[in-house]
Protein backbone atom coordinates (compact mmCIF):
# COMPACT_ATOMS: atom_id res chain seq x y z
CA UNK A 1 0.00 0.00 0.00
CA UNK A 2 1.81 3.59 -0.65
CA UNK A 3 1.70 6.30 1.64
CA UNK A 4 -1.38 8.75 1.11
CA UNK A 5 -0.81 11.85 -0.97
CA UNK A 6 -0.44 15.48 0.79
CA UNK A 7 -4.12 17.04 1.44
CA UNK A 8 -3.02 20.75 0.88
CA UNK A 9 -4.24 22.17 -2.33
CA UNK A 10 -2.02 21.73 -5.12
CA UNK A 11 -0.12 24.52 -7.61
CA UNK A 12 -0.57 24.94 -10.73
CA UNK A 13 -4.02 24.76 -12.92
CA UNK A 14 -6.08 21.78 -13.02
CA UNK A 15 -5.73 19.12 -15.90
CA UNK A 16 -9.54 19.15 -15.95
CA UNK A 17 -12.70 21.44 -14.61
CA UNK A 18 -15.99 19.99 -14.76
CA UNK A 19 -19.40 20.67 -13.51
CA UNK A 20 -21.06 17.26 -11.55
CA UNK A 21 -24.49 17.27 -13.31
CA UNK A 22 -27.72 15.04 -12.38
CA UNK A 23 -26.66 12.64 -14.56
CA UNK A 24 -23.64 11.48 -12.38
CA UNK A 25 -25.56 11.21 -9.42
CA UNK A 26 -27.14 9.01 -7.04
CA UNK A 27 -31.21 9.66 -6.76
CA UNK A 28 -29.53 11.50 -3.28
CA UNK A 29 -27.63 13.81 -5.30
CA UNK A 30 -24.44 12.37 -4.65
CA UNK A 31 -21.88 11.96 -7.79
CA UNK A 32 -21.07 8.50 -8.31
CA UNK A 33 -17.09 7.50 -7.37
CA UNK A 34 -17.13 5.99 -10.77
CA UNK A 35 -17.81 9.47 -12.81
CA UNK A 36 -15.07 11.12 -10.43
CA UNK A 37 -12.65 8.01 -11.26
CA UNK A 38 -13.50 8.89 -14.61
CA UNK A 39 -12.12 12.46 -14.55
CA UNK A 40 -9.36 11.67 -12.52
CA UNK A 41 -8.09 9.02 -15.16
CA UNK A 42 -8.74 11.76 -18.32
CA UNK A 43 -6.58 14.19 -16.39
CA UNK A 44 -3.84 10.98 -15.62
CA UNK A 45 -4.13 10.35 -19.14
CA UNK A 46 -3.56 13.59 -20.45
CA UNK A 47 -0.36 14.16 -17.97
CA UNK A 48 0.95 10.83 -19.61
CA UNK A 49 0.22 11.34 -23.42
CA UNK A 50 2.12 14.68 -23.61
CA UNK A 51 4.79 12.83 -21.53
CA UNK A 52 5.02 10.41 -23.33
CA UNK A 53 4.51 11.75 -26.64
CA UNK A 54 2.20 9.24 -27.66
CA UNK A 55 -0.51 6.58 -26.63
CA UNK A 56 -0.87 5.40 -22.89
CA UNK A 57 -2.90 2.93 -21.06
CA UNK A 58 -4.16 3.31 -17.38
CA UNK A 59 -2.61 0.23 -15.88
CA UNK A 60 -3.16 0.17 -12.16
CA UNK A 61 -4.78 2.81 -9.76
CA UNK A 62 -3.66 2.90 -6.12
CA UNK A 63 -4.71 4.35 -2.85
CA UNK A 64 -8.51 5.84 -3.89
CA UNK A 65 -10.34 6.65 -0.96
CA UNK A 66 -13.40 8.63 -0.94
CA UNK A 67 -12.90 11.47 1.21
CA UNK A 68 -15.85 13.73 0.95
CA UNK A 69 -18.92 13.35 -1.29
CA UNK A 70 -19.23 15.45 -4.27
CA UNK A 71 -22.75 17.09 -4.48
CA UNK A 72 -24.69 17.97 -8.20
CA UNK A 73 -23.27 21.50 -8.81
CA UNK A 74 -20.24 21.14 -7.89
CA UNK A 75 -17.16 22.38 -9.63
CA UNK A 76 -14.60 19.52 -9.85
CA UNK A 77 -11.25 20.42 -10.56
CA UNK A 78 -8.63 17.61 -11.15
CA UNK A 79 -5.00 18.13 -10.85
CA UNK A 80 -2.92 15.82 -11.74
CA UNK A 81 1.38 15.64 -11.88
CA UNK A 82 4.11 12.54 -13.21
CA UNK A 83 6.08 12.22 -9.90
CA UNK A 84 8.08 9.20 -11.62
CA UNK A 85 8.97 7.45 -14.84
CA UNK A 86 10.12 4.10 -15.70
CA UNK A 87 11.41 2.67 -18.90
CA UNK A 88 8.03 2.03 -20.43
CA UNK A 89 5.68 3.51 -17.11
CA UNK A 90 4.60 6.50 -15.63
CA UNK A 91 2.99 7.70 -12.23
CA UNK A 92 1.16 9.89 -12.19
CA UNK A 93 -0.38 11.50 -8.39
CA UNK A 94 -4.00 13.16 -8.74
CA UNK A 95 -6.25 15.02 -6.53
CA UNK A 96 -10.02 15.95 -7.06
CA UNK A 97 -11.12 18.78 -5.46
CA UNK A 98 -14.61 20.54 -5.09
CA UNK A 99 -16.17 23.91 -4.79
CA UNK A 100 -19.56 24.15 -4.75
CA UNK A 101 -21.82 25.98 -7.10
CA UNK A 102 -22.52 29.33 -5.25
CA UNK A 103 -19.78 29.09 -2.45
CA UNK A 104 -15.80 29.43 -2.52
CA UNK A 105 -14.57 26.75 -0.05
CA UNK A 106 -12.92 24.28 -1.78
CA UNK A 107 -12.12 20.73 0.09
CA UNK A 108 -10.20 17.50 -1.27
CA UNK A 109 -12.51 14.78 -2.23
CA UNK A 110 -10.15 12.24 -3.19
CA UNK A 111 -6.73 11.22 -4.57
CA UNK A 112 -5.19 8.71 -6.07
CA UNK A 113 -1.76 7.60 -7.79
CA UNK A 114 -2.51 6.65 -11.23
CA UNK A 115 0.19 4.20 -13.00
CA UNK A 116 0.47 3.70 -17.12
CA UNK A 117 2.54 2.35 -19.65
CA UNK A 118 3.46 4.09 -23.25
CA UNK A 119 2.14 1.55 -25.75
CA UNK A 120 2.96 1.87 -29.14
CA UNK A 121 0.61 1.70 -32.43
CA UNK A 122 0.25 -2.36 -31.99
CA UNK A 123 -0.34 -1.66 -28.20
CA UNK A 124 2.89 -2.95 -26.87
CA UNK A 125 4.91 -1.41 -24.34
CA UNK A 126 7.43 1.23 -25.44
CA UNK A 127 10.00 3.39 -23.84
CA UNK A 128 9.50 7.05 -22.52
CA UNK A 129 11.66 9.72 -22.27
CA UNK A 130 13.43 10.42 -18.46
CA UNK A 131 11.79 13.06 -16.52
CA UNK A 132 13.01 16.63 -17.05
CA UNK A 133 15.74 17.58 -14.34
CA UNK A 134 14.18 19.83 -11.38
CA UNK A 135 14.11 23.55 -12.70
CA UNK A 136 13.96 22.49 -16.21
CA UNK A 137 11.40 23.51 -18.89
CA UNK A 138 8.64 20.92 -18.86
CA UNK A 139 6.14 19.15 -16.54
CA UNK A 140 6.56 19.39 -12.91
CA UNK A 141 4.66 17.41 -10.61
CA UNK A 142 1.52 18.92 -9.50
CA UNK A 143 -0.84 16.92 -7.63
CA UNK A 144 1.11 16.60 -4.87
CA UNK A 145 3.04 19.42 -5.00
Amino acid sequence: MTAALPAHFPQGEPAIRITAMPADANPAGDIFGGWLMAQMDMAAGIIAARHSEGRAATIAVEGMTFEKPVHVGDEVSVYAGLTSVGRTSMVIDVQAWRRPRTGDERERVTAARFIFVAIDDDRRPRPVPPLPPVGADGPAPQAGS
